[in-house]
């Protein structure tokens, strides 16, 4: 199963248009709410857009962010009433096509407002799909055990190569929540940041799936508050490929074809 809740690409060329079906992991299912919302919209450098969940029956919402294999760089905020923002996001990605943003944010006590801006160069777009979340993927999305991180600290996760894809659930006892996701693969190479602000961690706890294709892989939790404001982080694998075999090499180098160029130099 596909871990983001993009519709399948319908073109060649990398763009991706709305799709009339569902899929497994999107978020109408039962009911299947109205399709004018499950649009792919893109947002081109510098641009701003907005989706607006009115009913106060979405508690909820997924947020799904992707490029052609450019950077990805955008601000996330989340809109209830006026100049009120409970949560807002940076968000980083090296290849947004390798590594596809998704996370959960959620809405109680509607109306609001999801708000994402491109803040990259006009030779930066991204397309991002924004939808209420269903019952099933809010329920699995909870799990109350994890590891205290204090105010100040980090603590990181290493993941085998089979792991696709990690399941990244951060919350507090009610105080704000200040923290800085890193995905990296190699020393100090960040393949994706996310730096997080939520004015209550247990109204609002923090949600994401990291996209860890390859080996190397490791997830690092950053609390950026002070000590007096800890969190609890829950890092654990999503989607495991079951073909992956570690008796398998990886093998490397230049291909068939020869070296950077169509013909054989030998």
């Amino acid at each position: 199963p596909h871990s983001c809740g993009f519709p399948p690409p319908a073109t060649p060329g990398g763009s991706m248009a709305p799709s009339t079906g569902v899929q497994p992991n999107m978020a109408p299912e039962r009911g299947q709410r109205p399709k004018k919302g499950n649009k792919v919209v893109t947002v081109q450098g510098g641009s701003l857009k907005t989706w607006t969940f009115s009913s106060s029956l979405v508690e909820k919402v997924q947020v799904n962010l992707k490029s052609d294999g450019r950077p990805l760089d955008a601000d996330i905020e989340l809109w209830q009433g006026p100049d009120n923002t409970p949560q807002k996001m940076r968000v980083y990605i090296e290849d947004g096509n390798k590594r596809p943003f998704c996370a959960y944010m959620e809405t109680p006590r509607g109306p609001n407002t999801v708000a994402v801006r491109n803040i990259a160069q006009l030779e930066f777009p991204f397309s991002a799909y924004v939808c209420a979340a269903n019952e099933d993927q809010a329920s699995s999305m909870h799990n109350p055990q994890g590891n205290v991180v204090q105010g100040g600290a980090l603590r990181t996760y290493p993941f085998d190569p089979s792991v696709r894809s990690v399941k990244v659930l951060i919350t507090t006892d009610g105080r704000p929540l200040n923290t800085r996701i890193e995905l990296l693969q190699g020393p100090n190479n960040n393949k994706q940041v996310v730096e997080v602000y939520t004015e209550d961690g247990l109204d609002r706890p923090f949600n994401i799936i990291l996209e860890t294709p390859g080996s190397g892989n490791v997830v690092r939790c950053c609390n950026t508050a002070p000590m007096e404001f800890p969190m609890i982080a829950s890092v654990e694998p999503y989607e495991i490929d079951t073909t992956y075999d570690d008796a398998e090499p990886v093998v490397g180098g230049d291909d068939s074809q020869g070296f950077m160029t169509g013909v054989s130099q030998w």
